[in-house]
């Protein structure tokens, strides 16, 4: 009987160090190098007095704050970090009283393609051109099939943490 080889489907915890942008430490509790801490004072602040958030939505927003000006992450990434479940974090996205400010354009389908906005699920859907332009405007580049080109980025820190 031959031998079988598993192959195994990477994930966000299993992406190598060295694949990872900005991953030269494995210290989750300092933000990637590229992010104005000063920028994020005024919306951190407002999640963190929205009277109506849940603390899991406060978590989220706080946590997708740590996503870099030009990256993108996808539902599941960011599910993985958060022990949910990506529909968890779809329904934080579509309800997030501060986009942009808290980026959830910057949030991916696993296939790396835009996934929904605003409510809206559906790459051709009603708000798909302003998520892309949100997207090309800071640098996120797109393949022939609608894309997003480089890695998905896994480095998630809760801003509210800093």
């Amino acid at each position: 009987m031959e031998p079988t080889s598993v192959v195994k489907k990477a994930t966000p915890s299993s992406v190598s160090k060295s694949s990872r942008l900005h991953s030269s430490t494995n210290d989750r509790t300092k933000p990637d190098p590229s992010i104005d801490l000063a920028l994020l004072r005024k919306p951190l602040s407002r999640v963190a007095t929205h009277p109506t958030l849940t603390p899991f939505r406060r978590r989220v927003y706080r946590t997708l704050l740590s996503v870099p000006h030009g990256r993108w992450t996808t539902y599941s990434a960011l599910s993985n970090h958060l022990n949910s479940g990506p529909r968890a974090i779809g329904n934080a996205m579509k309800t997030n009283p501060f986009a942009p400010a808290v980026p959830c354009h910057r949030v991916l389908a696993t296939d790396r393609t835009l996934g929904g906005y605003k409510g809206a699920w559906n790459n051709g859907g009603e708000y798909s051109v302003e998520k892309r332009k949100l997207l090309d405007g800071e640098g996120v580049e797109f393949d022939e099939k609608n894309r997003a080109r480089g890695d998905c980025f896994v480095d998630f820190v809760d801003m509210g943490s800093i």
